[in-house]
């Protein structure tokens, strides 16, 4: 059961960068964005990419999979909207 929960929460939570996108694409801005804490968090998430890929931790496997995608929307309707 708390697998299952876990693997639930891996998926979902990254999926809350979605409202982000959304909110950014209604503005027609991402002023509000830093650009910087936009990269940098998307560069820690590319490093630990590898880890996560290897890890034989099947949610962690899926969560980092899912925020790698959902975050690299983050930053691409950043950049897009700058």
């Amino acid at each position: 059961m708390l697998e299952h929960l876990g693997l639930v929460a891996a998926v979902a939570m990254p999926f809350w960068n979605i409202p982000l996108m959304i909110g950014i694409a209604k503005r027609k801005s991402s002023k509000d964005i830093s650009l910087a804490w936009a990269l940098g968090v998307y560069a820690c998430i590319l490093a630990m990419l590898p880890s996560g890929l290897a890890s034989p931790d099947h949610i962690f496997r899926v969560f980092t999979i899912v925020n790698t995608l959902l975050f690299g929307g983050v930053v691409a309707f950043v950049l897009r909207y700058r």
